[in-house]
């Protein structure tokens, strides 16, 4: 059964796409009204068989839930419709009584109109036990009133703001510190957690009636909140070493600014955190650029050793060792210049693709290459083998899958190399039209150094499987299938 906010109005209500909108973004607020009135919040709308049905629900972080089950998905009752549908027909926000299953306690609802475009198109209800409510003192008095200013933005279409949501992992919530401020930008009142956290970053004084330019804080996101009749979610920097993240939301009433709502945290060990991380990643960054330049070097030295060989053979054997540690190195230069452990496999590929294209094809032995498919963000446990063991396959096809004619002309050829990365398998394959495999080939038996090191890295560094075959189009040549599971290879 569908259990979403955007599936249950699709398919229970005639509520268009703004509307729908307008009911996400109040979802997306609706832990801080919450959080205020210390209750359950739960979202209902008029489905089109006229019931009224359950699409979303909240339970405080401030207060003790009254309900343990998870009611989205579910009808209003007898007693819950009479309060909803006066509340819809009159726009008003109404209270009443209702009976809510296996609840020996009478219930409270608070509904409240959520008007969009003019037009009531849900009710926000407030639900909660007289019984087991938090006895009432000044912080939740305040609260309490806050969340009624935003009942009534609710009920006047004022609340949710229209734009993006903040982001809820990262904005302050109510836990963090409350300050209330007035029509002058003046604090009216400051929550114990917002003393402390003014106190942590060195503001003593008393708060009420001071404006945040007066306790020395950077005022700009209230200025520009009330400016624009917006909520603005800023980090200040009071003095060097601390941070504190603000949101102000301002009150709206009748279409006039008549204060606002500040929450604040301070996130200067988070700074601090992020600081380290950078400074840490910056290092091992650096470490791969020194490992990607070492390992240039060395491909130079064996270059300057190849040029003093005369045996062909030892040649093609220096060769094959430059083309190997190129392949690492192509690996580490990407980690060197990307932040985090994952690789972008594309940016590692093309360039291994033509390294080899440049170093072995040449006019006697034309060979084009092509590389299709997305082979994904992979870690550098993977990415690092894959790179060498698709060296090694393409560097075998070009010394097996063109053989030279009696003459000493070859065909001009074609090698393809397609990737898929469907987020639990990578698949690569290797394709060429040259002649094919011999009748007796065996992958697990080859004998020869560029099998044996794929077959040794797709099986014990990669966990995968390597498989040889006739193209599946029917088409000469050979298919080399490689599948290597992402699962296990994904960084803790």
């Amino acid at each position: 059964m569908a259990n979403t906010l955007g599936e249950l109005i699709r398919q229970h209500t005639d509520l268009n796409r703004d509307d729908s909108a307008h009911l996400q973004q109040l979802v997306g607020e609706w832990g801080m009204l919450a959080d205020f009135c210390f209750t359950d919040l739960l979202l209902y709308v008029r489905t089109t068989d006229d019931r009224w049905l359950v699409v979303g629900q909240v339970r405080p972080a401030t207060g003790q839930t009254l309900y343990h089950r998870d009611w989205v998905g579910e009808v209003a009752n007898d007693s819950e419709r009479p309060v909803l549908t006066r509340t819809r027909e009159s726009g008003q926000i109404v209270e009443g009584e209702i009976d809510v299953e296996g609840s020996p306690e009478q219930t409270r609802m608070m509904a409240i109109p959520v008007r969009a475009g003019g037009q009531v198109i849900a009710v926000l209800s407030r639900e909660w036990s007289t019984r087991t409510g938090r006895q009432p003192g000044e912080l939740e008095r305040t609260y309490l009133g806050i969340f009624e200013r935003f009942a009534a933005m609710i009920a006047e279409g004022n609340f949710p703001f229209d734009g993006k949501v903040a982001d809820s992992s990262a904005a302050p919530r109510v836990g963090d510190g409350v300050m209330v401020l007035d029509e002058a930008a003046r604090v009216r009142f400051a929550s114990p957690n917002a003393v402390s956290a003014l106190h942590r970053i060195g503001i003593h004084v008393n708060t009420e009636g001071l404006r945040l330019g007066d306790l020395g804080l950077n005022d700009e996101p209230v200025r520009t909140a009330f400016a624009v009749a917006t909520p603005v979610t800023q980090e200040i920097d009071p003095r060097p070493g601390v941070s504190v993240l603000v949101r102000c939301i301002p009150m709206v009433d009748s279409g006039r600014v008549t204060g606002a709502l500040l929450l604040l945290r301070d996130v200067s060990e988070l700074r601090r955190r992020d600081r380290l991380l950078l400074s840490k990643d910056a290092t091992i960054r650096e470490i791969h650029h020194r490992v990607k330049n070492n390992l240039q070097t060395i491909s130079s030295l064996l270059r300057l050793q190849g040029r003093r060989l005369s045996s062909e053979e030892a040649k093609g054997a220096i060769g094959e060792s430059v083309r190997r540690i190129s392949s690492i190195a192509l690996v580490h230069d990407i980690l060197a210049r990307e932040p985090g452990d994952d690789i972008p496999f594309i940016e590692v590929l093309r360039p291994l693709v033509r390294m080899v294209e440049e170093s072995l094809s040449s006019p006697d032995h034309e060979v084009s290459f092509s590389v299709s498919g997305d082979p994904g963000t992979l870690p550098a446990t993977v990415a690092t083998p894959m790179a060498v063991v698709l060296n090694e396959l393409l560097q075998n096809t070009m010394d097996h899958a063109f053989p030279a004619a009696a003459d000493g002309s070859r065909h001009p050829g074609r090698v393809r190399v397609e990737m898929e990365n469907d987020g639990r398998e990578l698949v690569a394959r290797v394709i060429d039209d040259g002649e094919g495999l011999p009748e007796d080939f065996s992958v697990a038996s080859s004998p020869g150094l560029g099998l044996l090191i794929v077959r040794a890295l797709v099986t014990s560094d990669l966990s995968g499987t390597i498989d040889m075959f006739e193209p599946l189009d029917g088409g000469p040549g050979t298919e080399v299938e490689l599948r290597v599971p992402l699962e296990g290879h994904q960084p803790a």
